[in-house]
């Protein structure tokens, strides 16, 4: 018997926020930022089909971003996102 498998767009919850330990500088916590940002990012193009940092321009996670209803990245974290779809095949 076979089963058909339908292909729909991935629905995205929104994560249940911690807060963060308190005390540290201020750079610490822009960089703990845009690691969960180009995380998420990534996850998403992942998700949507774009396997290789050629293919993820600064339009295209941009426009992810967009879709996954998060401010749009600045360019250092378009290249995290790139970097970590490059580490992570």
């Amino acid at each position: 018997m076979a089963v058909a498998t339908l292909m729909t767009k991935p629905v995205y919850q929104p994560l249940k926020k911690k807060p963060l330990p308190a005390g540290q500088p201020r750079e610490w916590y822009v960089s703990h930022n845009r690691r969960l940002k180009a995380m998420r990012l990534a996850i998403a193009l992942l998700d949507s089909g774009v396997y290789h940092p050629a293919t993820a321009d600064n339009r295209k996670i941009r426009a992810t971003a967009e879709s996954i209803g998060i401010h749009p990245p600045s360019d250092t974290t378009c290249r995290m996102v790139r970097a970590l779809i490059r580490y992570g095949r």
